[in-house]
């Protein structure tokens, strides 16, 4: 029997959810709607499924388990802190892969996370609670990715690379092997990362670099 779920942020990346779903990412879900705060979306549908009310009401869904779906990381720290005081633990979060990313033995994927199409785990794998994986991602041997992090579309990690909490690493950015990318970092789209970057800073180039005031201002 199908368990009922309420995605949370009805963005975009809850749409590339849903759409996982659909082919088979959570067989044994079925998704009953959505819970976002801008009002303005409620009592209206997202792809065929209801916007149901805004976030606090998942007091009204105690059913249900729960996917939090906002694109950015740190908005996802602060949503499932939120619930967590309303009463929500872990075991309500949905996990979501999709079923063309199998993870081998070994390999762990923590709750609420989401893997999207054509995520490659090999070997020895641990991903976090409520990390988001788009399409093509590649973790390789020994890799650890932080919960809450956010792995873009392409990102390819070499061997026992660390991703700390709520980082961010933009498409098609890669990290060399043992290297570290510290809590709440961004690295930008198409960087080449060959050292340790430090945790709250915005690194990227080929070699990636710290990028200046100036710099991010462009």
């Amino acid at each position: 029997m199908s368990r009922a779920l309420v995605l949370v942020a009805a963005g975009g990346l809850a749409r590339e959810a849903l759409a996982a779903i659909r082919v088979g990412a959570a067989p044994e879900h079925e998704v009953a709607g959505f819970l976002d705060d801008d009002l303005s979306k409620a009592g209206t549908s997202v792809d065929g499924v209801p916007v149901l009310g805004p976030l606090d009401d998942v007091t009204q869904h105690d059913g249900a388990d729960l996917l939090i779906c906002a694109g950015r990381g740190g908005a996802r720290r602060d949503i499932a802190a939120r619930f967590a005081k309303l009463g929500v633990d872990d075991a309500r979060y949905a996990t979501v892969v999709h079923p063309g990313t199998p993870a081998p033995a070994g390999c762990t994927v923590g709750a609420g996370s989401i893997l999207l199409a054509g995520v490659v785990l090999t070997a020895a794998v641990t991903v976090g609670r409520h990390v988001v994986c788009m399409p093509h991602v590649t973790l390789t041997h020994d890799d650890v990715v932080g919960d809450y992090a956010t792995l873009a579309a392409g990102v390819a990690l070499g061997g026992g690379v660390i991703v700390g909490e709520a980082a961010y690493l933009g498409m098609h950015s890669s990290v060399r092997e043992r290297r570290r990318v510290g809590d709440d970092a961004v690295l930008g789209m198409g960087a080449a990362l060959v050292e340790d970057q430090p945790a709250r800073t915005t690194w990227a180039g080929v070699p990636a670099r710290p990028l200046t005031r100036q710099e991010e201002s462009k």
